[in-house]
């Protein structure tokens, strides 16, 4: 009887382990927190690691939510942007996908209260120096060697608020901070939309290669 007591204990022991492995939460994986590392160097490279990896996640989590396009990107945009603002403060223990899905959570319930409101959707003005510095990146270089007659054959097939950046930046060539006065955004959206732009300028370019 006594071994049957020990089995079961032992059972209960292995199950209630279990159950409270299960109860822990998911750390992120050690290549995505290198590249997170990487990133609150000041890393460029690792941002657009970061966003590219991501973006989808969140963008369609917000799609599903709001079942608006230009809400969805605008939301994933602005989340992109404070998460990049706060990474130092990402606590490791929690996958960064979740981190980043209550961020947009967050994100969406204030628009809906400022909508309410009726008051315009407005964000942080502050310039976060570390996201996105001017170096210039792989797809900068592919944009650069395309022929001007090609490059706007290809930046029409861009939806209408990445072509504008991507003007302002590439042939009007104004700066960051310019680009957010004139667009009246904040500036760190500004550098998340512009990767952005970049990121599907590049893909429209090799594809028609």
């Amino acid at each position: 009887m006594k071994g049957i007591a020990n089995r079961n204990r032992t059972q209960n022991c292995h199950r209630t382990a279990k159950i409270y492995k299960h109860l822990q939460p998911l750390g992120e994986s050690d290549d995505t927190q290198a590249i997170i590392n990487k990133a609150l160097s000041g890393n460029q490279i690792a941002f657009s690691t970061l966003l590219d990896t991501f973006w989808n996640g969140v963008y369609g989590f917000q799609l599903k939510r709001t079942e608006n396009e230009n809400d969805a990107e605008d939301i994933t945009i602005q989340t992109f942007s404070k998460a990049f603002d706060k990474l130092h403060t990402y606590d490791p223990t929690y996958g960064f996908n979740t981190w980043l899905i209550t961020i947009s959570k967050n994100i969406h319930v204030d628009l809906l209260r400022k909508r309410k409101r009726n008051l315009e959707t407005g964000g942080n003005q502050e310039a976060v120096k570390k996201v996105l510095d001017d170096s210039p990146s792989a797809e900068d270089q592919l944009i650069n060697e395309q022929n001007l007659a090609n490059l706007l054959q290809h930046i029409k097939k861009l939806k209408p608020h990445y072509q504008e950046v991507i003007n302002l930046r590439y042939f009007k060539e104004l700066s960051y901070a310019d680009i957010s006065k004139e667009l009246d955004e904040p500036m760190n959206n500004i550098k998340v939309k512009l990767l952005r732009a970049k990121k599907l300028l590049a893909e429209v370019i090799k594809n028609g290669q």
